[in-house]
C-alpha cells in the first residue's frame, strides 16, 4: 500500500513540473509566435531552380502566345512541329584602354509562328541582325557599342540543292520609316577533312547604299577538343567605292560540354585610298553555358594594333552576357 502511495506522489509531481514549464518555460514558444518567427534565408539551390522554374514559366507563356496567334492568322494547323518562339536580352559591356566605358543592353524577338512560317519568320531586334553578321570579326569581338536600331524583320526562306536562299526585307522604326533589303545565298560542303563555307549577300541598307558581302571560310576539325576556323570575308559598298576585307585563323578548344576556348588573329584590310592592312588584332574568347537555353556568358580580352596609331598597341576587353527565354 505504501508503495502505491510513493508511486502516485512521483507521478503527481512529475506531471506538476511538466506543466510548469509548459506555462513558465521561456524557451517554449506557442503557435503565434512560432509564425511570427522570421523565415530560413533561401539556399543558393532554390535560388536556382526558382530561376530555371521562371524561365520555364515566360518560356511556356510566350510559346502559347505566338500559337495562338498563329492559328488565328493561318486558320487551321499545318504543322505539328514544336513551338520553338524565344526572346532573348543581351548585354554588352565593353572598355578599351583610352575610350569611355560603355554598356549597352539588345533584345531580339524570335516569335515562332509553326504554320505561318511555312510561308515567311518574323523577328524583332533592336540593332541590324543583318548588317552585323556581315562583318566576321564582330562575331569574335565587338569593340564598338552596338548601334541601337529598332526594326522588324520579314524571313523568306528556300532551299535550292544545298544552297540555302534568304530574303530579308527590314523596316526600321524611325522617323521617317526606312527599309532594308538582303538576299543571301549560303552553303557548306563538307570533305573527308575540312568543311567549306560559302556565302554571297547583295544588301541595299538605308545608310550604307548598295553592297555586296561574299564570304570563304573554311573549317577544320584537328580532333574531338580542337578545331580551326580560317576566316576570309569582304564587303564593298557602292556608294564609297570602297572594299573591306578581313582575314584570320580562330582555334576553338572545347573544356567540355559547356565551356570553350577561342585563340584569334584577325586582320583587317581597306581598298582606299590604296590597299593596305589598317589593324590587327589578337585576342581570347572564354564562353560558357551557366544554364543551356537560359543562360551564358563570353569574356574576350584583346589587343589591337591600328595603323593610325603607328601599330601601336591598345588593350581591351568585352564581356557579353546572354539570357534565353
Amino acid at each position: 500500500m505504501r508503495s502505491h502511495f510513493v508511486i502516485a506522489l512521483g507521478l503527481f509531481l512529475f506531471s506538476t513540473v511538466v506543466a510548469a514549464q509548459e506555462v513558465d518555460d521561456p524557451y517554449v514558444l506557442d503557435d503565434s509566435q512560432i509564425q511570427s518567427l522570421p523565415l530560413p534565408p533561401p539556399t543558393v539551390k532554390s535560388t536556382e531552380q526558382e530561376l530555371i522554374q521562371t524561365n520555364i514559366d515566360i518560356s511556356n507563356w510566350f510559346d502559347s502566345v505566338t500559337e495562338g496567334l498563329d492559328l488565328f492568322l493561318v486558320g487551321k494547323k499545318i504543322t505539328k512541329e514544336k513551338n520553338r518562339s524565344s526572346f532573348k536580352i543581351e548585354n554588352t559591356s565593353t572598355s578599351v584602354e583610352g575610350e569611355n566605358f560603355s554598356n549597352v543592353t539588345s533584345l531580339s524577338i524570335r516569335p515562332r509562328f509553326q504554320n505561318l512560317e511555312q510561308y515567311f519568320q518574323l523577328k524583332f531586334t533592336t540593332y541590324d541582325e543583318a548588317d552585323e553578321k556581315r562583318k566576321a570579326e564582330r562575331g569574335y569581338l565587338r569593340r564598338q557599342t552596338r548601334e541601337q536600331n529598332y526594326g522588324a524583320t520579314l524571313g523568306f526562306f528556300k532551299k535550292l540543292g544545298r544552297v540555302k536562299t534568304t530574303f530579308q526585307p527590314r523596316i526600321e522604326l524611325q522617323d521617317p520609316l526606312k527599309v532594308s533589303h538582303s538576299l543571301a545565298f549560303e552553303s557548306v560542303a563538307d570533305y573527308q577533312y575540312l568543311s567549306f563555307n560559302p556565302k554571297l549577300e547583295f544588301f541595299a541598307d538605308a545608310r550604307k547604299g548598295v553592297g555586296v558581302f561574299q564570304a570563304y571560310n573554311l573549317y577544320v576539325p584537328i580532333n574531338t577538343t580542337f578545331s580551326m576556323t580560317l576566316i576570309n570575308d569582304g564587303e564593298y559598298l557602292e556608294k564609297l567605292h570602297a572594299l573591306s576585307v578581313t582575314n584570320g585563323v580562330a582555334l576553338s578548344q572545347n573544356l567540355n560540354d559547356k565551356t570553350g576556348l577561342t585563340y584569334s588573329l584577325l586582320f583587317d584590310s581597306e581598298s582606299r585610298p590604296v590597299y593596305y592592312m589598317t589593324d590587327y588584332t589578337t585576342l581570347i574568347t572564354w564562353h560558357q553555358v551557366i544554364y543551356k537555353n537560359i543562360l551564358d556568358y563570353q569574356i574576350t580580352p584583346n589587343i589591337n594594333f591600328d595603323k593610325t596609331r603607328s601599330f601601336k598597341g591598345r588593350t581591351g576587353i568585352s564581356l557579353n552576357i546572354g539570357i534565353n527565354f
